[in-house]
């Protein structure tokens, strides 16, 4: 048997590991893997892949990145904004679909976030196999209790804040950390509460600029003349 992966959209923690992984339980079972690289456009004929051997794949587990490349952009980019779908054009399917049946996939295991397993689920309801794989620093996919890039993006953040409270202290400063997560706010939650952030805005709930503003004021007025903000993309 002969399965396919690849990842797509933007990189994070653990994405050749999943690659050591997949290849690892492959060759176990004695199938072989073919990597794409560049994400989806690798499936764009002629076809941009190689063969994974397990050789390919050893020191890569804690390497960051990945080793089949990765994008966010091209003919597959799926997802505009909160709620927005951009559906890919049925020529371009038919074309990666015509690499597909060629190299005979009888799976693809697609590595990622929102956009590229939207992108992923329009293939499957074409027909095509799919295993979805959820990665994204985000978490903002449905049915997953935590996707794998978040917890480090968490960490990340109560870095950023451990070293932003001295400063903010000493020249009792106001500290503004905008931290990613596109139109979710769980790495401003969690990474807020973790680091001691005095004030977190998030996407999901209204805030008024005015309020903050004032709570601010209110804490130098009460001796906390330093005050460290989160706030989502």
């Amino acid at each position: 048997m002969r399965i396919g992966i690849l990842n797509s959209g933007g990189d994070c923690p653990g994405l050749n590991a999943v690659i050591h992984g997949v290849v690892g339980a492959a060759t176990e079972l004695g199938w072989e893997v073919i990597g794409f690289r560049d994400g989806f456009e690798g499936l764009l004929p002629p076809g941009d892949f190689c063969v994974l051997k397990r050789a390919d794949t050893h020191g890569i587990l804690k390497l960051g990145g990945t080793i089949l490349g990765s994008t966010n952009k091209g003919h597959f980019a799926a997802k505009v904004g909160a709620g927005d779908v951009a559906l890919v054009p049925q020529e371009v399917i038919d074309r990666a679909k015509r690499t597909i049946d060629q190299l005979g996939i009888a799976a693809l295991i697609v590595v990622g976030g929102d956009g590229s397993l939207t992108t992923g689920l329009q293939l499957y309801r074409e027909g095509w196999p799919i295993i979805g794989v959820p990665k994204t620093i985000d978490n903002d996919l449905a049915a997953t209790a935590m996707t794998f890039g978040f917890d480090s993006a968490v960490t990340t953040v109560v870095d950023a804040l451990d070293r932003l409270r001295t400063t903010a202290q000493s020249h009792k400063r106001v500290m503004v950390l905008e931290v990613m997560g596109r139109h979710a706010g769980w790495i401003a939650l969690w990474g807020g509460i973790a680091g001691g952030a005095n004030v977190v805005l998030v996407p999901e709930i209204p805030f008024s600029v005015q309020k903050v503003a004032d709570f601010i004021k209110q804490r130098d007025a009460q001796g906390a003349h330093n005050t460290l903000v989160v706030v989502a993309e």
